[in-house]
């Protein structure tokens, strides 16, 4: 009788079949991506398949893919949502946190088969939550009083972060470019001030940071091509009205003199904004919008560099960089603050004229400029090294750091295993799990480097039980090592992070019982 107050056409789904399919379709999610996870995971190709864009990328991050995959299931675009929550909260460990939820999901299968009430199982998990979320914190290391160790934890994050990517065989050389970035920042965080900008050719080695910043524009006809001491404009005005612009209209003249007379009025009207422009008393006019003929030549004749159609962001950035302001009316020269910095030069990178600004008055911008081989290996560094850069400016602000390397999981099913036999009832078998789909993490790992996950992991816990709370998997040798001096260190915020959303994502979705589709509108007319 239920259906008789549901549209036509609305389908539920009850019960154990609900259930079933949550969790078939967060299991699969998760063995979508778990290939590549840790530093020897695997790359996916990613084609779209609409009509006018048949472009492919190529990459291991797990937030790109998810998002770039069309799921009907209502599960599987939970575990899409967290991993793109990870990747705006910390950058990294996007990937992780997807695989988590997936193995707690695949656990919880087992217990309900046991005739588990899911509400048992979500009690057990939150306890397990807090006594993995107790051990974290207290395994955590804070170098923020020492400059120079918290250097080198900001280097080892760096570093551990981009192993597992496409930027592997040079993570030192781009770990310390990502580093260098980021304490320009000066605690700031924010990261639209570092620039990336990517030119194919060359290796990527040959990437580098520049202290200033670039843009990738050219500069205007007949202007200085060097400005020293710059003053800059920076503005988003229309400079194109030395052309009539009243479409549809016919002016109707009784000689050509009239013609020339109405140019020459829109003319004067162009000298009067450039004078004003002129009269702030500046070197540089950088505009958002084009700069025509005429008043390009205006500017040249004052001696002032102009620089045409500067994007958006470009001129944000500027204004940021420079410490000025987008200005669109010039009548209070007084009131408008001029961007500064020392030297403005056009520069070649590869084949390509940019504009290099260097000396600006804030010091904490900076570019990046990748180079490589095509343009889908740039878009995969870009990725990559906007991870680094999104875990580094976290661990600026929460500076606790942790080991890698599986470690941390192994310490935290211990310490949910030891909680366990103190707890009576149910709950105990859904903290077992809990602790079991932790150590999944670190065997998924090993899988993923062709090692055998169930020698190494078992070793592992061997190591963790005789004290040895550092050690972790070393993939580069295929057994397990201690992680402080291999310098395998991670963001204390992302484990965490990665903790909390995958097992409040994985309650929730376990939760579920009924999964109600609503019927598709019925169009007018019936049809």
């Amino acid at each position: 009788m239920e259906n008789a107050y549901m549209n036509q056409g609305a389908q539920v789904d009850k019960g154990e079949n609900a259930r079933m399919s949550s969790f078939i379709g967060a299991i699969a999610i998760a063995d979508l991506v778990k290939t590549t996870l840790g530093p020897k995971g695997m790359d996916k190709i990613l084609q779209r398949v609409s009509q006018n864009d048949q472009s492919i990328s190529v990459t291991n991050d797990g937030a790109t893919i998810l998002k770039s995959v069309n799921i009907d299931n209502a599960a599987a675009k939970v575990l899409v949502d967290i991993a793109k929550v990870q990747d705006d909260e910390v950058g990294d460990g996007t990937t992780s946190v997807a695989v988590f939820c997936g193995e707690l999901l695949r656990e919880a299968e087992k217990l309900v088969a046991q005739r588990i009430h899911p509400q048992t199982i979500c009690r057990g998990w939150r306890l397990a939550r807090d006594a993995a979320r107790t051990a974290l914190e207290a395994h955590a290391r804070d170098n923020a009083n020492n400059e120079e160790k918290f250097r080198d934890d900001l280097f080892n994050i760096a570093r551990t972060t981009l192993s597992s990517k496409l930027l592997t065989h040079d993570k030192d050389y781009f770990a310390t470019l990502a580093v260098d970035a980021v304490m320009r920042l000066k605690k700031s965080g924010n990261l639209d001030h570092i620039q990336i900008i990517k030119k194919a050719g060359g290796q990527l080695r040959d990437s580098y940071l520049e202290r200033g910043f670039i843009m990738d524009k050219k500069i205007g006809v007949g202007c200085p091509k060097k400005v020293t001491n710059a003053k800059i404009l920076i503005a988003n005005t229309s400079m194109d009205t030395d052309k009539i612009k009243i479409y549809g209209s016919r002016v109707r003249v009784d000689a050509m003199s009239k013609v020339a007379e109405i140019e020459e009025a829109e003319k004067d009207k162009m000298r009067a904004k450039c004078k004003k422009i002129v009269d702030h008393g500046i070197n540089v006019f950088v505009n958002r919008q084009l700069i025509y003929n005429f008043p390009e030549q205006l500017f040249a004749e004052a001696g002032i560099m102009s620089i045409e159609h500067a994007d958006f962001e470009g001129v944000e950035r500027l204004a940021a960089v420079t410490g000025g302001e987008v200005a669109s009316t010039f009548d209070h020269p007084e009131l408008v603050n001029l961007g500064l910095c020392d030297t403005i030069e056009e520069v070649m990178i590869g084949e390509d004229k940019v504009i290099r600004f260097s000396g600006c008055k804030a010091g904490e911008a900076c570019t990046i400029v990748l180079r490589g081989a095509s343009g889908h290996m740039l878009d995969e560094a870009e990725r990559s090294l906007h991870d680094a850069l999104c875990v580094l400016t976290q661990t600026v602000k929460e500076t606790r750091t942790i080991c890698g390397g599986g470690c941390t999981e192994i310490l935290m099913a211990a310490a949910v295993d030891k909680e366990v036999p103190s707890i009576p009832g149910k709950k105990a078998l859904a903290m077992e799990a809990f602790a079991r789909a932790l150590r999944q993490m670190p065997s998924i790992v090993a899988d993923n480097g062709g090692y055998d996950s169930a020698e190494l992991v078992t070793q592992l816990r061997a190591a963790h039980a005789n004290g040895q709370s550092t050690w972790g998997l070393d993939m580069y040798n295929g057994c397990v090592a201690d992680m402080d001096p291999l310098g395998v260190r991670e963001s204390f915020k992302s484990k965490l992070q990665v903790l909390m959303s995958a097992s409040e994502a994985a309650e929730m979705i376990l939760r579920v019982d009924d999964i109600i589709k609503c019927a598709p509108r019925q169009r007018e007319g019936g049809h």
